[in-house]
């Protein structure tokens, strides 16, 4: 199913006109994430085609995730860039960031004709495979210029954060018994 990203209020954007998000688990371990941009004009700025884990990719142009265990405090943040990832563990709100161990996702970066573009993305998680998760997508665009604007399933109220508890509002059930 496709979800609307909605652009923070207070971020102004020339570079898109709108975005989507597909979201699933297509194995209890595994998700799956794929953004679709519309209206793309030439003031959005991609980052090289680089690969390999990297930090810092939210500061441009990057399609991000935060996942976490229904019940749980703890989350992750995944980040995906033309090609560079990065993946983090939150103990709780902002804290206890590290590292989260896990392997590059599979990446894929598509021109989907006249004004539209797309990256996908598998991730497998070190989550608790036979739990609920709370899901929060996100993207950050960045413009010819250097402006920068948000982009999410839903908003906390004041400055743009994609980790606020408030943004994760997908729940991917927990997978069905065999």
């Amino acid at each position: 199913m496709r979800h609307a990203l909605h652009r923070h209020p207070d971020t102004p954007c020339a570079a898109v006109s709108g975005m989507a998000v597909e979201v699933s688990r297509p194995e209890p371990g595994r998700l799956a994430l794929r953004y679709v941009l519309s209206g793309v004009t030439d003031a959005l700025v991609l980052p090289p085609a680089l690969s390999g884990r990297a930090d810092g990719l939210w500061r441009h142009t990057c399609f991000e995730a935060f996942v976490r265990p229904q019940s749980a405090q703890g989350y992750r943040e995944l980040n995906m860039a033309t090609g560079q990832w990065a993946a983090y563990r939150f103990d709780g709100y902002r804290a206890g960031m590290a590292n989260a161990d896990l392997g590059p996702p599979d990446i894929g970066i598509e021109r989907e004709g006249a004004g539209q573009f797309s990256c996908a993305g598998v991730w497998d998680l070190d989550l608790p495979a036979n739990a609920a998760w709370r899901v929060g997508a996100a993207v950050v665009i960045e413009e010819a210029g250097g402006r920068i604007s948000y982009w999410a399933l839903a908003h906390p109220l004041g400055k743009p954060d994609f980790h606020h508890a408030d943004g994760l509002v997908l729940e991917l059930p927990a997978p069905l018994a065999p």
